[in-house]
């Protein structure tokens, strides 16, 4: 089966007074029909640059390169309507500030008809029934009700849940979730992420979600894309890269979770490198305790350690299990 969201070498980069900053340094990805891809990585690792830019959201002023398609449909390069046909309907967002994404001053039913109207042949009556529809699906209370009221008439999780909501009115193929939980409190990130894995369920819609928290990641994703600086450092299914972490970075990642019985955190030292002049070979040297003169040199190439690919050179050799 071929993926239904794929992309080659996919980069971004953004001019400033300082020089060109390279948020994306040539991404490779492969999303199927039905599963969850996790996206990990710290602030600045590329994360959200990379699924903006597929979806036609950056400023003019970025540079794109590279290759994203939709099921065959080449989205880096697009004229506004094929991006237009594509967003909101084959491919949606669910964005991280939802009280900052939804229109203060409309009424949360009106937003979804738009959306519902903006895509497909169908009365407003019949899209105002399915606006309710679909909030009753997200799990909201009273649906009919909530349909007439503001955003700021709704709590932090359930304006997260009109904004699942809306990315899925017009039933798309791919649904990208860009840290929709990372504002809430534990229980309702439990709930937020149950309504997900519903939809996804009923839809058999593919889920990226960008995230840093690990411990949802190993809740909800079927695989894993760690990256760093811009790149994919590594991939594997969920629990390969749990029970045997092929790069240093993600085993920093890791041992920087709070564990039942461990006093003191081991935090990455260092800090993300500066995208206007990374560094050379591999980007994470500065901070890796791993590195050795090699590394300066080492491309950033993803290679089949064991159950895993890695980026890291010395995978192996650190105890990597096959």
């Amino acid at each position: 089966m071929s993926p239904i969201l794929s992309t080659r070498d996919l980069r971004v980069t953004f001019p400033t007074p300082a020089g060109k900053v390279l948020a994306v340094r040539g991404v490779n990805l492969d999303v199927e029909r039905g599963e969850v891809v996790g996206i990990v990585g710290e602030s600045g690792s590329g994360k959200s640059v990379s699924f903006l830019s597929i979806m036609g959201l950056l400023p003019p002023t970025a540079l794109i390169t590279g290759s994203a398609t939709l099921d065959g449909t080449e989205l880096i390069g697009a004229d506004v309507k094929t991006i237009r046909s594509v967003r909101g309907k084959r491919m949606s967002m669910i964005f991280q500030d939802p009280l900052s994404a939804l229109n203060p001053v409309h009424r949360i039913g009106d937003q979804i008809v738009e959306m519902i109207l903006a895509h497909q042949v169908m009365s407003k009556q019949q899209a105002s029934e399915r606006a309710v529809e679909l909030l009753d699906l997200v799990g909201l209370p009273q649906p009919a009700v909530r349909a007439k009221q503001y955003p700021h008439e709704f709590s932090g999780g359930m304006r997260q849940r009109v904004m699942i909501a809306m990315a899925i009115a017009n039933e798309p193929d791919v649904l990208i979730a860009d840290e929709p939980t990372t504002a809430l409190d534990v229980t309702v990130q439990a709930q937020i992420l149950d309504v997900l894995m519903e939809v996804k369920s009923r839809l058999n819609t593919a889920v990226v979600f960008i995230t840093h928290d690990l411990g949802v990641i190993a809740r909800i994703a079927d695989r894993v894309e760690v990256m760093y600086a811009g790149m994919t450092v590594e991939r594997a299914q969920v629990n390969d890269m749990f029970a045997s972490p092929g790069h240093p970075y993600t085993r920093g990642l890791m041992a920087s979770l709070p564990q039942v019985g461990r006093q003191r955190l081991q935090p990455i030292v260092g800090s993300p490198p500066n995208m206007i002049a990374p560094p050379s070979g591999c980007a994470f040297r500065p901070r890796c305790s791993e590195a050795t003169d090699e590394c300066e040199s080492a491309p950033m190439t993803l290679v089949r350690v064991g159950k895993t690919e890695t980026a890291c050179i010395r995978a192996q050799e650190l105890g990597v299990s096959a």
